[in-house]
């Protein structure tokens, strides 16, 4: 039996943003707010304490409190998956027994960053992590955080890891993301789909799992892109995805990063705009300075959000 079919993944799962209130602590009120607006709007499922969830910030103690909060108020609703990234196995592991523990899925790892760990070490890095964890792995390939842009070959390697499942291909290559796919999909599942022409083109003619996008700030615009794609409604999918492409073209370098401040910074300000809880982002990143607050409102006016 294919590893894939051990869990039902699929669709949009945002990796959502962490609210921090004015003095910069974790605001759980915030939290339970944010969460009940994404179930709403009909999210897949939820990362939370990933890139965009600031968890390069987040003390273990709180990334634990994290999970233990968003579990228990969502975690028998909709799939969760812990973003348990961290220099060492035995931090990753202690992090996937607290989500474990909370009603998560699974768990959503990046390489150590900073170190930049060969090949075999990196292999190393998620055999021990599949040996411990209590929950299933989604490897996730971030370029730009990690500096480590694992190829199709290394991934090969780590889907045959017994607890790997998943990998999030978060490349801005478009040959390097379908190559992943055709080379690992009936394996495991693998996320990163586009939700453009391209991605549409590839989901038509071959299928695909979905995107483990950033935010969800269209609310259930995202979401509906794979809604309407399910039900053969390809215009109104393609709709959707001119909507979702707004957010990447004008919020976003070609390279995944902001233009206007840190990626969890500019979602946070799309959040805020709308009078959700977005909140703030922690130092060392700073909050999208009030100059560029009118673009990030154009870009919602024009994707029908105000």
């Amino acid at each position: 039996m294919s590893k894939r079919s051990r869990v039902n993944w699929r669709g949009y799962i945002p990796a959502i943003t962490t609210p921090f209130d004015a003095d910069r602590q974790l605001d759980l009120a915030g939290l339970g707010r944010l969460l009940e607006w994404l179930e709403a709007e009909g999210m897949h499922g939820l990362v939370l304490a990933g890139t965009t969830g600031e968890w390069t910030s987040l003390s273990p103690a709180e990334r634990k409190q994290l999970f233990a909060a968003a579990g228990d108020q969502l975690g028998k609703r909709l799939p969760l998956i812990a973003g348990c990234s961290a220099f060492t196995a035995p931090e990753v592991i202690d992090f996937a027994q607290a989500a474990a523990d909370h009603h998560f899925e699974g768990v959503l790892v990046t390489p150590p960053p900073y170190l930049r760990p060969n090949a075999d070490e990196i292999v190393d890095f998620y055999g021990e992590i599949s040996k411990h964890t209590p929950l299933p792995i989604c490897v996730y390939n971030w370029p730009p955080g990690t500096a480590i842009d694992m190829p199709v070959e290394l991934l090969e390697r780590l889907a045959d890891i017994e607890n790997v499942v998943a990998i999030k291909q978060s490349t801005s290559d478009l040959r390097s993301f379908v190559g992943t796919f055709f080379a690992l999909n009936e394996k495991v599942r693998v996320f990163g789909h586009s939700m453009d022409e391209h991605g549409l083109a590839l989901l038509q003619a071959r299928g695909g799992d979905g995107t483990m996008g950033a935010g969800a700030v269209l609310g259930r615009v995202h979401p509906d892109f794979y809604n309407h794609l399910w039900a053969g409604e390809i215009d109104a999918a393609r709709a959707c995805g001119v909507k979702d492409r707004m957010i990447l073209d004008h919020w976003y370098t070609r390279e995944l990063v902001g233009r206007f401040g840190s990626g969890p910074a500019v979602l946070k300000a799309g959040l805020n705009v709308q009078g959700l809880p977005g909140g703030f982002v922690r130092r060392p990143l700073r909050d999208v300075a009030e100059e560029h607050i009118a673009t990030i409102r154009e870009t919602l006016v024009a994707a029908g959000r105000l």
